[in-house]
């Protein structure tokens, strides 16, 4: 590996003697590679020498770091709740919302599940995940973890996909041209507050070193006996904990617990492609409702106009807001139904044979569908957001319609079905076939055959 300072990216695999080995000892994630880390400095990052995923990131006072955003984060959030969100004023009637309203309109309407999704998404698993941030790091710079933190800790890793505050920063900036039209809007101390929360909130989380968290909490038991880097971890009847990073041999059946965090562990993600391909069918079929249902109504001077996921694109080139009709196209039909296919492709092409190059890019495929996936909620939060604002009875309101609660289950199930692929099953060869352990052979897609793999 070469390795250097300010965010240096570390590409080569760095094969140490066998006793330092064991000490620094990775399962990628995302390929199953076992590599070895080279010691790493602030500011440097260490990659899997074969996919490029980043298997650990070192900060400068990492401790000092995240507790400072975390706690910024916090204090922002609770301004953001506080004071005015966003006013408007058309017609002789004016309207203020505060943020916790675009949730409680939506559960007014009788559209409970997106209104509690909401409020989850922008308001409460942040708030979990900042608290838990403040916990975990305050202990350790007392060097003396707090009661729960391993618990907490292992809760961490899981909460990142589901904050969505910087999505619905988008959504109300689209809300806002959205209404602009048809009254004044002005913009609370709460809306600014909101967007500072979102950008700390969004560093918060890039400010976590979970490699050096877990060894300030339980320090870092040799890895097995035996362990040979440059090759497959499954091979030798290992796998890496996909929350502390620990490399953990497992028995005949393939199953066990991480030595350090407790995390279950198995070979291979239990029947990954056969619920991958259940939830994008679910998907698929949440996604026609979602279509051809009205997404909200709006409704002035009596007369009722619903409007369709399309529809709303339509209406926003029509006013010649084309930038805007783009990002509402993008993220409520270029990506659902992007995910959906790139996913369905990589459940077909994982069983099949390939050059090295080709297995990179459905690696890269996958890394785009996992991280593009929520941002097909920035229709949901418009809606969410309009909902509050606009509701003046039959002079000027905006009813959600059906179609919000299929769309919301759309973006959910999509999100869970990137979430159940193993990746690793992309570079699992055929030709390993003979030498993976029995539990993994039952999880693997592959048959025996005779073909040779290149990889």
């Amino acid at each position: 590996m070469a390795s250097g300072k300010d965010d240096t990216s570390i590409d080569k695999a760095t094969f140490l003697t066998p006793r330092r080995t064991r000490r620094r000892l990775r399962a990628c994630h995302e390929c199953d590679l076992l590599v070895a880390l080279p010691p790493l400095h602030g500011g440097q990052r260490a990659s899997c020498p074969r996919c490029g995923h980043t298997l650990s990131h070192r900060h400068f006072r990492p401790a000092e770091r995240s507790l400072a955003f975390a706690i910024s984060a916090l204090i922002a959030l609770a301004a953001s709740l506080y004071f005015p969100f966003i006013s408007f004023e058309a017609r002789g009637v004016s309207n203020a919302i505060q943020l916790t309203d675009t949730s409680a309109s939506l559960v007014r309407f009788n559209e409970p599940f997106v209104g509690v999704l909401v409020l989850l998404t922008i308001v409460v698993l942040p708030a979990v995940y900042l608290l838990a941030v403040i916990w975990l790091h305050f202990g350790l710079l007392q060097r003396r973890p707090l009661p729960r933190s391993y618990r907490i800790a292992r809760a961490l890793s899981h909460l990142g996909p589901w904050m969505m505050a910087d999505v619905f920063v988008i959504g109300a900036l689209v809300s806002l041209i959205k209404i602009a039209g048809m009254a004044s809007v002005d913009l609370g101390l709460s809306f600014w507050a909101f967007c500072v929360y979102a950008l700390l909130l969004l560093l918060t989380t890039r400010s976590i070193d979970t490699d050096w968290m877990w060894f300030s909490l339980v320090g870092e038991p040799l890895a097995p006996e035996g362990c040979r880097p440059g090759q497959p971890a499954a091979e030798q009847k290992l796998t890496g904990c996909p929350t502390c990073g620990l490399v953990n041999r497992l028995g005949h059946f393939g199953r066990g617990r991480c030595q350090r965090c407790g995390e279950p562990l198995r070979f291979r993600s239990p029947h990954s492609l056969q619920k991958t391909w259940a939830l994008l069918i679910a998907a698929t079929l949440c996604y026609i409702p979602a279509n051809l249902y009205p997404i909200m109504t709006t409704t002035s001077l009596g007369n009722e106009t619903p409007s369709t996921i399309i529809g709303g694109v339509m209406i926003f080139l029509g006013h010649g807001d084309w930038p805007i009709a783009l990002i509402i196209f993008t993220a409520s039909v270029v990506v659902p139904i992007g995910k959906v296919f790139a996913l369905a492709w990589l459940c077909i092409t994982v069983r099949r044979s390939g050059e090295s190059e080709f297995k990179h890019k459905r690696q890269t495929l996958y890394r785009i569908t996992e991280l593009i996936g929520r941002w097909s909620m920035i229709d949901v939060f418009v809606v969410a957001i309009l909902v509050s604002l606009v509701h003046a009875g039959s002079l000027l309101s905006i009813t959600p319609g059906p179609a919000a609660l299929a769309f919301s289950a759309v973006v959910i199930i999509t999100m869970l079905a990137a979430i159940s692929f193993d990746p690793r099953l992309i570079w699992d060869a055929r030709n390993m076939q003979p030498h993976m352990p029995a539990a993994l052979k039952r999880q693997s897609p592959y048959s025996p055959v005779k073909e040779a793999d290149d990889a």
